[in-house]
């Protein structure tokens, strides 16, 4: 059977997936961008900050020691007994007369910070004078105390600026997009079946939304047009069809009028009478299936569907004449169903012959179940996955492939009927199940 091997819920052959993937509004985009984007200027920003900050404090360091450095080396040229005297910041070391701490010791001449010295961090500027090595060092521990407290307080700051800015920019974008929002949700609650709808925007709207809802309600206009040809067609072909089929049906009536006919062909003249009335219905019921759906359920019949379903196979059993083909019913119980007889006709008789258009040998088998669930087992061809893909998409767009009424009408019948079509992968075919449901 050349129908696809999944399950097609809600009484629908178009394939429409139970749970749509995930996607993120595009406020949320928006959002997540200008968030990013000031996170990462927050972080640039600091990370700046940082780097001029230690830039600029190691010039610092450098320019006062080497004032006080070379003002030391100056007086001491010129007053030999000029001698140095310790701060309680500002040490001056010579390796000469006053050598410094093992941890000063090992310098290179230059500035080097950071330098810990007895659990004080020390700033040291190390220089090479007349053959000594002069070493002084800036106690600066209580100043990095101070500039990590007043980093914490810029820290604090930033942070708080950035929770307001993000505040401000959530606030900002919803408003922003709040207008397409709303549109969306309106073009949301558009319904097919209703003609004259529109999406207005207010005066304040800006151009790109114009020009959406203009392209929407042009949209929705065409739709409209397009729908009332194509019911204007569907009443105009159905009242055509209406012709010849009572022609056919009041020209068997008048043959089985006749009292000479043999059995077999009193038999095929009774076959085409009600086949001819069953086909009348079925344009009725179908002209109101394009008019008004919901008069379906009003054209309903109280009917055995035990004893239906031998008729349908019958009238289906000459398909398989030229096949190594047969068609079984299993033993069903009686079950009676209110429902529009001849869609039930039509849909069964479908899916039917579906089932042996696209069947080679073997056996295809019908079974009733509980619940009015009619269920239709083939063989098949052993179709490969790929070719069940390719068979279920066209299905999904509207093909109609395999004959009679199509699986798309089946489908929408069942949508409005309350009815559930359902197809399986069998061992070998496809499993078809039919659940008749809502006129039980």
């Amino acid at each position: 059977m050349t129908t696809p091997a999944d399950p097609i819920p809600n009484g629908s052959a178009t394939a429409t997936p139970s749970a749509r993937n995930a996607r993120s509004s595009l406020r949320n985009r928006i959002l997540l961008g200008l968030f990013g984007y000031t996170a990462l200027l927050s972080i640039a920003v600091v990370v700046q900050g940082v780097i001029v900050n230690e830039h600029a404090e190691h010039l610092v360091w450098t320019s006062l020691m080497d004032t006080e450095l070379d003002h030391f080396v100056e007086r001491s040229r010129l007053d030999p007994d000029y001698r140095w005297t310790d701060t309680q910041a500002l040490n001056l070391y010579d390796d000469a007369t006053r050598p410094p701490p093992p941890e000063l010791r090992s310098l290179e001449p230059g500035v080097h910070d950071e330098i810990v010295v007895h659990g004080t961090e020390y700033v040291a500027l190390v220089r090479d004078v007349d053959g000594r090595r002069l070493t002084l060092a800036l106690d600066i521990d209580d100043m990095e105390h101070r500039e990590f407290d007043l980093a914490l307080t810029i820290a604090g700051s930033a942070i708080t600026t950035l929770l307001l800015l993000c505040a401000v920019i959530g606030w900002g974008v919803h408003r922003l997009v709040r207008p397409l929002s709303n549109m969306a949700r309106r073009i949301g609650t558009l319904q097919p079946d209703r003609a004259g709808q529109r999406i207005d925007v207010p005066e304040s709207a800006s151009s790109e939304l114009v020009v959406i809802a203009d392209a929407v309600n042009d949209y929705v206009e065409r739709h409209d047009r397009f729908v009332a040809r194509e019911r204007a067609f569907i009443d105009s072909a159905s009242h055509e069809l209406r012709t010849p089929i009572a022609v056919i049906a009041g020209s068997t009536e008048i043959a089985l009028d006749q009292p000479d006919l043999s059995p077999a062909t009193r038999n095929q003249l009774g076959r085409i009478h009600r086949t001819a009335r069953d086909v009348e219905q079925l344009i009725s019921l179908l002209l109101v299936l394009a008019k008004d759906p919901k008069r379906l359920t009003a054209s309903s019949d109280r009917f055995s569907l035990d004893q239906l379903l031998p008729e349908i196979i019958e009238d289906h059993r000459h398909l398989t004449r030229d096949k190594d083909l047969t068609v079984t019913l299993a033993p069903i119980s009686p079950c009676e169903i209110v429902a529009p007889l001849p869609i039930v006709q039509a849909a069964i008789g479908n899916l039917l012959r579906n089932a042996i258009e696209n069947s080679d040998r073997g056996e295809i088998t019908v079974r009733l179940e509980p619940e009015a669930t009619v269920v239709i087992e083939d063989p098949g061809h052993g179709m490969t996955p790929e070719e069940i893909s390719e068979i279920y998409t066209r299905v999904a767009r509207g093909g109609r492939e395999g004959g009679g009424i199509g699986l798309d009408l089946i489908s929408r019948l069942c949508e409005h009927l309350g009815w559930n079509l359902r197809f399986d992968k069998a061992e070998r075919g496809t499993r078809t199940t039919l659940v008749l449901r809502g006129g039980q």
